[in-house]
C-alpha cells in the first residue's frame, strides 16, 4: 500500500468502471480480490461496529472529543502506512482532497453529535437518507429509483413509522451527517482516481483531523490525554475510519456510485445488530421485518447493476 507500482492520471477520462490498484508484484491487492460488493458489506460492518463502540466512550470524553480522537489515530495511522507523495498533483488534485477530508470530518463530527442524543439505529436510519438520494440523482435507470423507494420503505420501518418522539436536534444531526455522506461518495470516488491506492485518504484524513482538532480540545481538554481514553479511540479509530474508509475507497473504483449509495441502506440493519450486540438494543419483529427490506432492496441493486454488464454512471456527472 505505500509503493504502489501505478498511479491514476488526474486527466484521466472518467468512465464506468476503474480497475482495482495492483500490488508491486502485479497481482490485485488482496483486499481488491473480496470484489466491490464483498469491500462495502465489510467496510459496512466495521463501521457499525466502531460506532457502537464510541457510543461508550462518549461518557469519558464528550461526542467531539470521540470525533478528535478517531480522526487523529487515523490519520497517524494511514500516514505511517500509505506515506503519500506530495509532489507531482495538481492543484484540482488537492482541491479535491481537502473537500473529501472536509466532507469525512463534518460527517464523523455530525453523526457523533447525532448518536450523542438519539439511539444509534435511528441515526444510522437518518443518516442513509444521503446515499438514497445520490442513489436517485446518480442513475439514469428508472429501476434503481424503485429499489432505493423499496430501500427508503425499509428505513422508516426500522425507524418505527415514524420519528416524533426522537430529540430533534439528533435528528437534525443525522440528517446533515447524511448530506455529508452523499458528498464523501462522491468526493471518495473522484479521491480514488487522482491518487494511487490510499494516498489520498491519507491526505484527506489529515485535513479532517487538523480541522476538528480545535473543536476537540476546547470540548473535551485534557480528557484527551488520558490513556484509556486514547487507547479506545485508537481502536474506534480502526474500526470506524481506517479499515472502512480504505474498504471503500477501492470499491469505489469499480462500483457506480448508484450502486454503491443503495448498497450503503445496509447500514441501519447492521447498525441495529451492532446495537443489540454491543449496546444491549433489542430488535422488534417490525425493525426485523425492515432489516429485511432493506437487504433485499439492496440485493435488488447489485442485481441489476451485475446484470448491465460494463455499464456504469460517471460521479462526476453529479
Amino acid at each position: 500500500m505505500s509503493t504502489p507500482s501505478a498511479t491514476t492520471s488526474s486527466s484521466a477520462p472518467v468512465s464506468g468502471t476503474v480497475h482495482a490498484p495492483v500490488s508491486p508484484g502485479g497481482a490485485p491487492g488482496r483486499l481488491g480480490s473480496l470484489g466491490p460488493v464483498g469491500l462495502v458489506l465489510a467496510g459496512g460492518i466495521s463501521v457499525q461496529f466502531g460506532g457502537a463502540l464510541a457510543v461508550t466512550l462518549m461518557p469519558r470524553a464528550g461526542a467531539l472529543g470521540v470525533v478528535t480522537l478517531r480522526l487523529l489515530a487515523a490519520a497517524v495511522v494511514l500516514l505511517v502506512v500509505c506515506r503519500p507523495r506530495l509532489r507531482g498533483h495538481s492543484r484540482a488534485d488537492w482541491g479535491t482532497v481537502a473537500v473529501f477530508g472536509i466532507a469525512m470530518g463534518a460527517m464523523n463530527g455530525l453523526f457523533y453529535e447525532s448518536v450523542a442524543r438519539i439511539p444509534l439505529g435511528a441515526a444510522v436510519t437518518l443518516e442513509v437518507l444521503g446515499p438514497l438520494a445520490l442513489s436517485v440523482l446518480a442513475s439514469r435507470r428508472a429501476v434503481n429509483a424503485v429499489w432505493a423507494g423499496l430501500a427508503l420503505c425499509g428505513v422508516f420501518l426500522l425507524g418505527g413509522g415514524g420519528f416524533g418522539d426522537l430529540d430533534p436536534v439528533g435528528a437534525a444531526f443525522a440528517l446533515g451527517a447524511g448530506a455529508m455522506w452523499a458528498a464523501y461518495i462522491v468526493f471518495s470516488a473522484r479521491t480514488g482516481r487522482r491518487f494511487p491506492q490510499a494516498d489520498g485518504l491519507a491526505l484527506a484524513m489529515a485535513v479532517a483531523a487538523l480541522l476538528f482538532l480545535p473543536l476537540g480540545i476546547v470540548s473535551s481538554g485534557t480528557r484527551l490525554l488520558d490513556p484509556t481514553t486514547v487507547a479506545l479511540g485508537s481502536a474506534v479509530a480502526v474500526l470506524s475510519s481506517v479499515l472502512p474508509y480504505t474498504l471503500e475507497l477501492l470499491a469505489l473504483r469499480r462500483l457506480p456510485a448508484s450502486t454503491f449509495a443503495i448498497l450503503m441502506s445496509l447500514e441501519p440493519a447492521i447498525a441495529a445488530t451492532a446495537g443489540f450486540l454491543i449496546l444491549d438494543q433489542s430488535l422488534s419483529t417490525t425493525q426485523a421485518a425492515a432489516i429485511a427490506l432493506v437487504i433485499g432492496a439492496s440485493m435488488g441493486a447489485v442485481r441489476t447493476q451485475v446484470g448491465r454488464g460494463k455499464a456504469t454512471v460517471p460521479v462526476d456527472a453529479l
